[in-house]
Parts: C-alpha cells; structure tokens; sequence
C-alpha cells in the first residue's frame, strides 16, 4: 500500500461482505488507543449525518 498524505490517513472505504453488508476498516492507532481488541463487541448507531461505533456492554 502506498503512503498517504497526512490528511487522508483515515479516509476509508466501505468494501461488501455479502449480499446485505458492508466492512469498514478502523485505523489501528484509534483502536488501540480506545483499548479495543480483534473480534470486540461494538454498537453502531446510526445518528443525524453519520453514524457513531462504542464498545459493547452488556
């Protein structure tokens, strides 16, 4: 992958998983500083203009 400028480091593209979803790639550095782990539970909501992911409690 080439190196990309600084302001599009978190610039992401939604890739199809199947027939009714899509994946989105998180940088690595915003998930390790949240502390989050591979295959952790996360919330997507959906709120006005975009859409905000949290850690799962149950």
């Amino acid at each position: 992958m080439g190196v990309r400028k600084q302001g599009e480091r978190n610039i992401r593209k939604l890739t199809r998983m199947g027939k009714k979803s899509l994946g989105l790639t998180l940088p690595v550095d915003i998930v390790q500083k949240l502390g989050w782990r591979e295959r952790q539970k996360v919330v997507v909501k959906k709120v006005r203009g975009g859409i905000v992911i949290r850690d799962w409690k149950k």
